[in-house]
């Protein structure tokens, strides 16, 4: 039987962050006729072989296999801190000749000047500079009466402030969350007590500035979509679905993690547009972008097998690339009863790599 390899990390307690997803993924490789073989770099023996973890869907449990790398690794590494980080790329730079089919693509502001480099996507790109303190940083509040600031490497909304430009132009309304995810009490704050703000939490050289792009619904909740787009068992790239995210209140990011709420794309755009042919063209728009983007980055990284991207709807339909996250999650469509999207959501990676095996004829590495 093939097999594909899934690096993982342990979190506190030996315990893996997304085992749920590994367990669904091992049932749906028995059923392509794929072994699954979950492992962290603390799993690797020597003479290149690990001490992996596969769940045995007919005993309904998980057994640990001693096996030889597999040739292809799915890496679904999360990074929680500095040593988890050196782990992970010690692992791939150690074994640099195994396939990987997802990789770490570069943080915000790196993904930003990389994207802008074609025309036709940097038509959708917010304008972004990186945060100074000084007047670049204050003529672009001038600029623009709602600004973001977000940590370059930052997922889930951690530490994202928005910025209303009050009138006089002096100061400014900011509201959003910390690096822990707590919702921040608004505030009026002058331009210095932003500064002071982002280097309490020491990440003053770590933050992009980006313009404000209107995501508000009539409720006064934040909204946002996150497109899913992966490849196929014929390795070509497919959007297996896009949802929308919705906020909660006093909340300006809409991430399920911070409390926010689903629903189907067509669902919400319906309910803001009130227009199905413009539903129609906002979709195909936002469907044409995403596959752009990803077409593009597998020129700069290479392959891989799925990238997750969130795009705003402004009022008048004009789609916008927010961030591109090369490990996204797939629970949002079960969420919202969409599960046939959701069990092609988990096998097309399976899927890409079964036929990546398959047009070079891959043996485990001994």
């Amino acid at each position: 039987m093939k097999t594909v390899g899934v690096l993982a990390m342990y979190l506190s307690g030996r315990r893996l962050e997304e085992l749920s997803f590994f367990r669904k993924l091992c049932i749906c490789g028995a059923k392509l006729g794929l072994e699954v073989l979950v492992f962290t770099p603390d799993d690797v023996q020597g003479n290149a072989r690990v001490n992996a973890l596969t769940y045995k869907p007919e005993q309904g449990k998980w057994v640990r296999k001693s096996a030889a790398f597999p040739p292809l690794i799915y890496d679904r590494c999360r990074y929680h801190g500095t040593e988890n980080y050196l782990k992970l790329s010690g692992f791939r730079k150690k074994y640099a000749e195994l396939r990987y089919l997802s990789r770490p693509l570069g943080n915000k502001w790196k993904m930003h000047q990389l994207l802008a480099e074609q025309a036709d996507i940097a038509a959708h790109l917010p304008a972004t500079i990186p945060f100074k303190e000084g007047k670049e940083f204050g003529h672009f509040l001038t600029r623009y009466p709602v600004v973001y600031m977000k940590p370059k490497s930052g997922t889930g909304g951690r530490g994202i402030i928005r910025l209303q430009r009050l009138p006089g132009g002096r100061s400014y309304l900011m509201q959003g969350r910390d690096p822990s995810r707590r919702i921040l009490p608004v505030q009026k704050v002058t331009i210095g007590q932003i500064a002071a703000k982002v280097a309490e939490w020491k990440l003053a050289d770590q933050y992009i500035v980006q313009q404000g792009i209107p995501l508000e619904l009539k409720d006064g909740r934040v909204h946002d979509f996150r497109m899913l787009v992966q490849k196929d068992g014929n390795g070509e790239w497919q959007v297996t679905g896009c949802v929308g995210r919705i906020g909660p209140k006093r909340s300006v990011t809409s991430n399920l993690h911070g409390g926010g709420t689903a629903a189907p794309m067509e669902t919400l755009l319906y309910n803001r547009f009130k227009d199905s042919a413009k539903v129609n063209a906002v979709r195909e728009e936002a469907y044409e972008l995403g596959l752009n983007v990803v077409k593009h980055l597998e020129n700069k990284f290479d392959v891989f097998c799925e990238v997750g991207i969130d795009l705003a709807i402004d009022p008048k339909g004009h789609v916008w690339l927010l961030e591109v996250n090369p490990k996204p999650s797939r629970e949002v469509f079960r969420r919202i009863g969409q599960n046939g999207t959701y069990v092609k959501a988990i096998s097309r990676p399976l899927e890409f790599a079964l036929w990546l095996s398959e047009q070079s004829n891959d043996k485990p590495i001994e």
